[in-house]
């Protein structure tokens, strides 16, 4: 985390002050910008590793979406793998997103899209997202950004979400059982969960429905 700005406002208050950084996977390396006012800036968070290195890949074929996606290690990392894929990145931080940009443009990845979530068409669905989530918004907006995207999957996709043991993934994964996504562990590394979401089915879901945040 960082001091001074919270990397989840979507204009930080900090100075800018961008610095490069190796984000070295068994797979590949990106050589890529961080800044001041960004998640993590200094080095790849160990739960973002722990999903890159750990998730399995999207299941079908389609657009892949990273929710919350900072200086883009996610996004980058899929559009890498997937070059042939468009691949999202939404983030409520436009700092972020022009980080996303700039790293996409020096990597060559034309299949890049970094956006705000009310500018995502409506009409789009992912095959996949992949989501290290800002457990640190607080239950409500949590649930909410949850619903909001969970519903945007297509009917066979897959949302692999990473949360640590100790900021609560197994009452997450309950919750999200609870609100009707089948939702189950794949792994668990020191001491990160990687949870695998799947769209509800037809009718399933509470009574309450979408807008449930209790």
């Amino acid at each position: 985390m960082m001091s001074g700005s919270h990397y989840f406002t979507g204009a930080p208050e900090v100075a800018s002050e961008r610095r490069p950084i190796t984000v070295t996977l068994p797979d590949l390396t990106l050589e890529l910008t961080t800044d001041a006012g960004v998640f993590s800036r200094s080095r790849l968070d160990p739960g973002t590793r722990v999903l890159l290195e750990h998730a399995p890949p999207p299941r079908v074929r389609g657009p892949i979406l990273d929710v919350g996606c900072g200086y883009g290690p996610i996004t980058l990392t899929w559009a890498s793998r997937r070059k042939r894929l468009p691949v999202w990145g939404v983030d409520v931080n436009t700092r972020a997103l022009e980080l996303v940009r700039l790293n996409a443009e020096s990597l060559g990845l034309g299949n890049v899209q970094a956006a705000l979530p009310e500018d995502v068409p409506e009409d789009l669905r992912f095959a996949a997202i992949y989501s290290n989530p800002p457990i640190r918004v607080g239950k409500a907006a949590l649930r909410r950004l949850l619903h909001q995207w969970l519903g945007r999957l297509t009917p066979d996709g897959s949302a692999f979400l990473v949360v640590q043991k100790n900021l609560g993934s197994d009452s997450l994964q309950k919750w999200l059982n609870d609100q009707g996504y089948p939702t189950s562990r794949v792994t668990s590394v020191n001491g990160f969960r990687i949870l695998e979401a799947r769209p509800r089915p037809e009718g399933a879901g509470p009574e309450s429905g979408r807008g449930t945040t209790s």
